[in-house]
């Protein structure tokens, strides 16, 4: 009697780093996405966070008009920090941007401390001026010395 041998050789397993695994996270992302699930973004929350805390530990709120805003609020913030430089406002929008402002004593109340956009100054009776820098516009106190005569 002739007993035949068949030889079957098993198909080899894919790895785990061939395009089963590939399609496994696909459909995980699919399925975490059509369930609405959101992914945290860390570095936006830790961006969020540290500008809440500037927002709490700044000296008090000032009136401002972020850019877009049809009318002045006082939803903005501001920090002074003297340097060696002069009198630096950190003024802070409710939107985690912020202006960095250096006080003169030439006259001009404020110029932008950096940036490429100018600060237009106006003064406003009788003890305040309005600063608008990048279409956002902000009210500060100031002390208005009178004309020499």
């Amino acid at each position: 009697m002739h007993v035949a041998h068949l030889s079957h050789t098993p198909s080899p397993r894919p790895s785990p780093a061939s395009g089963r695994g590939r399609i496994s996270i696909a459909f995980l992302t699919l399925t975490l996405t059509a369930c609405g699930v959101q992914v945290r973004d860390k570095a936006t929350e830790a961006k969020a966070q540290t500008h809440e805390k500037a927002i709490e530990h700044a000296e008090g709120r000032i009136e401002c008009a972020p850019e877009g805003a049809a009318q002045f609020a006082y939803v903005c913030a501001i920090d002074r920090v003297q340097s060696q430089d002069g009198l630096f406002l950190t003024l802070r929008q409710p939107d985690g941007g912020f202006r960095r402002l250096l006080v003169t004593t030439d006259g001009r109340g404020v110029v932008a401390a950096d940036g490429a956009e100018p600060a237009v100054v106006m003064l406003l009776p009788p003890n305040r001026i309005e600063v608008a820098i990048g279409g956002a516009r902000y009210r500060l106190p100031a002390t208005v010395r009178g004309a020499s005569r």
